[in-house]
């Protein structure tokens, strides 16, 4: 695919393992801002452009073609059968298989929280359960919404199907997991169908109670998720260290043995990375030494003196799970100034990487040379 003079020369940027190469696969910027990719069953890159209310799809040749708009801020992606889920602000509509395409929107989850940290991700499991993910209201604080924090489960019918069952005249609900003040991305293990999700841990925080903002904690987490397990925000976050340790935030402190009580991630990513996209590379062409791992997209901080993120990082994996995280591909932060930043990562039907990027408004390709 031949690239301009000017996507050459910021491409050659980029830090790549060997054999490697990257290049823009499609130009979208003017449709709106990617975010979360998913594929249609004929194995074509569907792509969010929360910012314009849109869902597009992309042929072989990068070429867009509208599925869907006038949504409300449209994040997550999904297939259930033959119909197409979308995650908006206040929940999920499907929209109806519909020729190629699909139909109209209709309400099919309703009644999430919005606003705060407002995109929600939609993914179907392997045994056919919907999950979404539900930010936090705020930076640091104590919920008065249950569903805030939260990953849910629901059934394909769109009932809720979360981890604590219920009896009598109580209604199911909807939590999965709590204490996850933003986990955007989220994927299975293809071998263990363990469940994994990044997660975005607070800002402006100190190592001593009124001491000065660090910019290196909290780090940010990668988890392996369970059934009605609390991962620690607000109060909580994890030592760097492997395995990691969980200890209470100085200055938002809760129960004595709280944070003995939480869940401490499989690993820790660099502080205020924005860790996004997820995906595992078992299907892809990639090489053989790293088909066992996962990409994960960090989208960048906004608030550290030395920034950090802009990049893909590469989590190791040993016997199913995460031993260590490395980078993957660097250089969309040049110095102090970043020119892409990358949301979502998923395989492709022809085995290569594919990456959004809702600055420059790319999607990338990464393929063997």
């Amino acid at each position: 695919m031949a690239q301009s003079p000017q996507v050459e020369q910021a491409l050659s940027t980029l830090k790549l393992p060997a054999g490697l190469k990257i290049e823009q696969f499609s130009d979208v910027s003017k449709w709106g801002s990617p975010r979360m990719l998913a594929l249609d069953k004929q194995g074509r890159l569907l792509v969010s452009l929360s910012d314009q209310g849109r869902v597009i799809r992309l042929n072989t040749q990068g070429e867009v073609e509208l599925i869907s708009q006038g949504l409300n801020a449209p994040h997550g992606i999904a297939l259930l059968s033959d119909d197409l889920l979308v995650a908006e602000q206040t929940g999920v509509v499907k929209l109806p298989k519909q020729g190629n395409g699909w139909g109209a929107p209709q309400p099919f989850i309703r009644n999430l929280p919005d606003g705060g940290h407002r995109f929600k991700t939609v993914k179907v499991s392997p045994d056919g359960f919907i999950y979404v993910n539900v930010g936090s209201s705020c930076n640091v604080c104590i919920e008065s919404n249950p569903l805030r924090a939260t990953l849910l489960r629901f059934s394909a019918d769109g009932r809720p199907a979360g981890a604590l069952l219920t009896l009598g005249r109580h209604a199911q609900g909807a939590i999965w997991a709590t204490g996850l003040r933003n986990s955007q991305g989220f994927a299975w293990h293809p071998q263990s169908g363990d469940l994994f999700a990044t997660n975005n841990g607070a800002d402006n925080r100190s190592a001593s109670k009124n001491g000065p903002v660090n910019d290196d904690l909290p780090p940010e987490h990668f988890n392996n998720i369970s059934p009605g397990k609390h991962y620690g925000w607000p109060y909580c976050w994890a030592e760097t260290k492997h395995p990691a340790q969980m200890f209470q935030d100085p200055d938002f402190t809760g129960g004595a043995d709280i944070c003995k009580q939480a869940q401490a991630p499989t690993l820790t990513l660099p502080a205020h990375s924005t860790p996004i996209g997820l995906t595992f590379l078992h299907s892809s062409r990639l090489p053989e030494s790293i088909r066992q791992d996962a990409i994960v997209a960090l989208h960048g901080s906004w608030n550290r003196q030395q920034a950090s993120g802009y990049a893909l990082q590469r989590v190791k994996f040993r016997n199913h799970q995460p031993v260590e995280s490395v980078p993957f591909i660097e250089g969309w932060l040049q110095g102090n100034q970043a020119w892409g930043r990358p949301v979502d990562v998923i395989v492709g039907a022809d085995g290569w990487l594919y990456v959004s990027d809702d600055l420059t408004g790319w999607i990338y390709r990464v393929r063997s040379e």
